[in-house]
């Protein structure tokens, strides 16, 4: 299994906020994480709001941990409200199942890593995350 490189995760960095920028989205926080759920690289861009690198990292952290991306977690979570009040609570506040992350896979098929961002709606957020990992030439989850 290969592993996320910093130079993966600012490639992803930089695509998603070329993405962004040309898709005129706010500006945005965006956090990459490696497979245990570690920061590798973040960037917030100038005029993003407060707590954009928590949120971001926030879902990336739920991805990884929960092994879908925040879009499935958010969706579990309407059906199951209560675990996931209880699982963000258990995770200390790190676990945020919402629209905006997916994981990072290697031309196998193995995740190595999650990226999430925050700053737009959670739609914005999940694309330009998504862009990013495509320009690293990895598959996202």
């Amino acid at each position: 299994m290969s592993t996320l490189t910093l130079a993966q995760a600012n490639t992803i960095i930089s695509a998603a906020l070329a993405a962004s920028k040309t898709a005129g989205y706010k500006p945005m926080g965006i956090a990459v994480l490696d497979e245990g759920g570690n920061l590798k690289a973040f960037a917030r861009e100038d005029g993003a709001s407060m707590f954009r690198f928590e949120v971001a990292q926030a879902k990336a952290w739920g991805a990884i941990g929960m092994g879908v991306s925040s879009r499935t977690l958010g969706q579990r979570a309407k059906d199951n409200p209560n675990f996931f009040v209880s699982l963000a609570a258990t995770a200390g506040g790190k676990f945020l199942p919402q629209t905006g992350a997916v994981l990072v896979k290697d031309a196998a098929g193995n995740v190595i890593g999650a990226v999430g961002a925050s700053g737009g709606t959670g739609d914005e957020d999940e694309a330009i995350c998504l862009a990013g990992v495509s320009a690293a030439g990895l598959a996202a989850g």
